[in-house]
Order: structure tokens, then sequence, then C-alpha cells
């Protein structure tokens, strides 16, 4: 089983991890160029996935809903609004991922690619 790791292992790992097994968070958005720079497959609809703490543990299992590749500027209201980060709008969603990819030394732009995922939780623990 392949393993999904949200945001960075930190306090925002921990923060996500809350959110999903909460039931607030049912989606998420990467970078294409990750999956290609780690040669791995796009995650498919019915694919399991354990999803880790910051200590590699699984905490639970999701389900692959959807799987889009897009780009930044394409990102939908909808798919932001079920990343259930909290943002008012598309345009804060917009500007909080420009942040933490800038942060991670990928600084994205209108047309960068990327993939929208949309999962649900299966089992946890």
């Amino acid at each position: 089983m392949r393993a999904l790791e949200l945001g960075t292992p930190d306090g925002l790992r921990d923060e996500l991890n809350a959110l999903v097994l909460a039931g607030r968070k049912t989606a998420t958005t990467g970078l294409l160029a990750e999956y290609v720079e780690e040669t791995e497959g796009l995650e498919f609809p019915g694919e399991r996935l354990a999803l880790l703490d910051n200590d590699g543990r699984a905490v639970a299992t999701v389900e692959i809903t959807g799987v889009e590749t897009t780009s930044f500027a394409e990102v939908t209201r909808e798919h932001a609004a079920a990343e259930g980060e909290g943002d008012a709008s598309l345009e804060d969603w917009r500007a909080g991922h420009r942040r933490f990819w800038q942060r991670e030394g990928t600084p994205v732009e209108d047309g960068t690619p990327l993939v929208c995922l949309t999962f649900r939780v299966v089992r946890a623990g």
C-alpha cells in the first residue's frame, strides 16, 4: 500500500491529519513535478493509501475517489473548499498554497501543473 503524507512533517501534518480524521478534509493538492521527480505514478480512483503521521505511522486508510491534473489557476473553489483548511475564498486558498510551495523552494505560477486528489477515510487508526 502506498502512503499519503500531507503537508510537511511538523505541526502542519498533525493539523491536516486531524482535519482528515474529523471528516473536514477530503481533498489535497500536489505538484505534478514531484510525481515526475519521484518517478511515482498518479493515484487512481479506488486505490487505498496509508495516511502517515510525522513518525511514518499509519493513522488512517483513505480511498482515492478522484484524480484530476490541472493548472494552479484552474483549481476550482469546490476543490479548495474540500481541502477543509478554512480558506474563506479561492483567492485565500491560492495565496496560502503559493506561500507553502514558496517556503518549500518551489514557487508556483498560474500555469504550474498540479494533481488534485479527493478521498474518503475507510479506516481510522
